[in-house]
């Protein structure tokens, strides 16, 4: 079985992406290299990271193709907080297969959710 590494947003406005991200996952960036417009961030067992990419430009054209899902309990309080920081509401919160699910979409358009943890 692979274990996911990472997962990288690739913009060409990295710093307005990594701003956002700070204040969505309540941290500074891990690692940073302003110099390559690289931000990363340990999110759990795996790597969330934005790289200035030179093909990526303006709004993403399928932002629900890949879509990022950030584990909380609180997913109502959470959507509020993220809401406030202006992401886009894609989709307010609402229950499904018994835990919460709302989704959200970054400067960029690119789509994250927000769930429930999943029953062991």
């Amino acid at each position: 079985m692979l274990n996911l590494n990472s997962v990288m947003i690739g913009t060409k406005q990295p710093q307005v992406l990594a701003a956002f991200y700070a204040k969505v996952l309540g941290k500074p960036a891990d690692m940073v290299d302003q110099e390559h417009g690289f931000y990363g961030w340990q999110a759990g067992t795996s790597y969330f990271s934005i790289l200035d990419h030179s093909a990526m430009g303006g709004k993403t054209k399928d932002p629900g193709r890949v879509m990022l899902n950030f584990e909380t309990s609180q997913v109502q309080e959470e959507f509020a907080r993220i809401k406030a920081l202006g992401a886009e509401v894609i989709r307010e919160p609402y229950a499904m297969g018994g835990g919460w699910l709302a989704t959200l979409a970054d400067p960029d358009g690119n789509y994250f959710q927000l769930v429930s943890p999943m029953p062991q």
